[in-house]
């Protein structure tokens, strides 16, 4: 059985950084596509950076420039590193995974797609 795991969300005052990681585990192959979603209460799922093959990555506007989307060698762990946060990135940030390597990047520029596997997520907040 596919299990994705996230850790690293935390509370950090705007201008911070943080690291997050998501652990996939019971899954022999590679994936083709992962990315990073986010979803802040009452607000829809949004995209924040995607990686195909893991190596071409692709970035949500707002997280261009400020985060960077990385995978392992063996390919079981996904990172996000997150600097210059602010407050509107305040959500709970998950992990994704899918078989078809342009799949992730579809979801994050379209909004439209599901995933089946993804993590519980780790919460991120950003205050003063």
């Amino acid at each position: 059985q596919v299990h994705l795991m996230e850790s690293g969300g935390g509370s950090v005052q705007p201008g911070g950084s943080l690291n997050l990681s998501c652990v996939i585990s019971g899954h022999t192959a590679s994936f083709g596509c992962m990315a990073w979603f986010r979803q802040a209460p009452g607000k829809e799922r949004q995209g924040v950076a995607a990686i195909r093959e893991g190596v071409t990555a692709t970035y949500a506007n707002f997280a261009e420039g400020r985060f960077t989307i990385s995978q392992d060698g063996a390919k079981n762990t996904l990172y996000l590193q997150m600097t210059g946060l602010e407050p509107e990135d305040t959500a709970m940030y998950y992990c994704v995974a899918h078989p078809i390597q342009f799949h992730c990047t579809h979801v994050l520029v379209t909004g439209r797609g599901e995933f089946d596997y993804r993590g519980q997520g780790t919460q991120v907040t950003v205050s003063s």
